[in-house]
């Protein structure tokens, strides 16, 4: 059976889990930290891309199911789509808000 020393100070004996918790926290603080300045840009970023290629892909889906397949139909007909998601966007907020 061991024995514990009775004349070593009381913070000696306590360091080493404190120690532990500190790393830990540490390491949790640096993990945050990166991820709120290093990855959470880069992923908002990704977000924004996916999103702008899956509004063109349902643009010419939809613009091409109503035979505007290429030149200023296409374009006329992708500006519409793009009004009409604006105001969809503009009513979801009001509706949000409480205003609606």
């Amino acid at each position: 059976m061991t024995m514990a020393n009775g004349n070593a100070p009381a913070a000696a004996r306590a360091s080493m889990p404190a120690l532990g918790y500190l790393l830990l926290l540490a390491a949790l603080l640096l993990f945050g930290l990166y991820a709120l300045f290093i990855a959470g840009p880069a992923m908002r970023v990704a977000a924004s891309e996916q999103l702008e290629r899956t509004l063109a892909d349902e643009n010419r889906e939809i613009c091409e199911k109503f035979g505007a397949r290429s030149g200023d139909a296409f374009a006329a007909c992708s500006r519409a789509l793009a009004a009409v998601r604006h105001k969809q966007t503009d009513r979801d907020n009001a509706a949000a808000l409480g205003i609606l």
